[in-house]
């Protein structure tokens, strides 16, 4: 996992139109080699109906991963020296985030998915209705920050480089820039990658994790640490369907037998389908942050009433 991969260090760049020199973060530092296994299904020039014998596994140790030269006691406590930095970042941007009311929602994905089109449907069929932000994740160049700046909402662009998911470190500098209003929505949209992003966690209220319908019904089996750690799943393209052979019921049943809690949501951005249900999740969760902070306010003032 890339825990133990090597990511590289990201920059951000401004929301706003003028400019501002790139800032390095140098304190996400992952000291440690590349540990990206690719094994490959070997011929032997005969044919058994076993062949499967021949195939390589390298997630079945203690720590789920192989990195040669690593033992499986050394790269469990790497991942958990890097997540458990991790993890205390993103109690503090929850944290943040519950203090403004801020429903913030991370979205994963692989590359092709349909996730900034998604974004952008999104951002304007909500327009006028509540505050919108969006931190824009890629390994290079700003094109999806500058999509979704072109709807009108603020956005600000991470480029992690090397590294494969943003972390929440990450998040927490690119909110000191873009400044999230309070009581908004803050849609964090992940580098493409079903893998890694798995693991670490943003300070977001549900991933949200995106899955086409040209893509295969059975991704959610492949990539179950992704789909386990989301709280919905929302199928895109829907529109193909008919064009494609693609079985939703089955991908649908992969999906849960991994998570079986999962919320699943079927749409399409370019035909509208399906696309007033996403909004109204998004409103409920928006209005459960706002009144978690109304609450915490009222709170506070009969505290000090008290103390009167």
């Amino acid at each position: 996992m890339c825990t133990v991969c090597g990511c590289g260090d990201s920059k951000l760049e401004h929301s706003h139109d003028h400019e501002h020199g790139d800032h390095e973060h140098g304190d996400h530092e992952h000291g440690h080699g590349h540990g990206h296994h690719h094994p490959h299904d070997h011929s032997h020039g005969h044919d058994h109906d076993h062949d499967h014998e021949h195939d390589l596994h390298y997630g079945h140790g203690l720590a789920g991963v192989h990195v040669p030269g690593l033992s499986q006691s050394r790269i469990i406590q790497i991942e958990q020296d890097i997540l458990g930095k991790n993890d205390s970042l993103a109690v503090k941007n929850r944290a943040f985030f519950a203090d403004r009311g801020i429903f913030a929602l991370n979205l994963v994905s692989s590359p092709g998915s349909g996730k900034t089109t998604l974004l952008c449907k999104t951002i304007e069929m909500l327009a006028g209705r509540f505050p919108l932000a969006v931190v824009e994740g890629d390994q290079q160049t700003s094109n999806d920050a500058d999509r979704i700046r072109a709807t009108g909402a603020a956005a600000i662009q991470v480029n992690t480089g090397k590294g494969c998911h943003l972390d929440a470190d990450m998040v927490a500098k690119a909110c000191d820039r873009l400044n999230p209003a309070d009581d908004s929505v803050l849609f964090i949209e992940n580098v493409g990658n079903l893998v890694c992003p798995a693991a670490f966690d943003l300070g977001e209220a549900y991933k949200v994790a995106i899955l086409s319908i040209t893509e295969g019904e059975d991704k959610p089996l492949k990539y179950p640490d992704m789909f386990a750690a989301a709280g919905m799943m929302i199928l895109t393209k829907v529109d193909l369907a008919p064009h494609l052979d693609f079985d939703v019921d089955a991908c649908i049943a992969n999906a849960r037998k991994v998570n079986p809690d999962l919320v699943v949501l079927k749409l399409s951005a370019r035909s509208g389908e399906g696309m007033e249900e996403w909004l109204t999740w998004i409103a409920e969760g928006r209005k459960r942050a706002v009144t978690a902070r109304i609450a915490t306010l009222e709170a506070k003032l009969r505290a000090a009433r008290e103390s009167l």
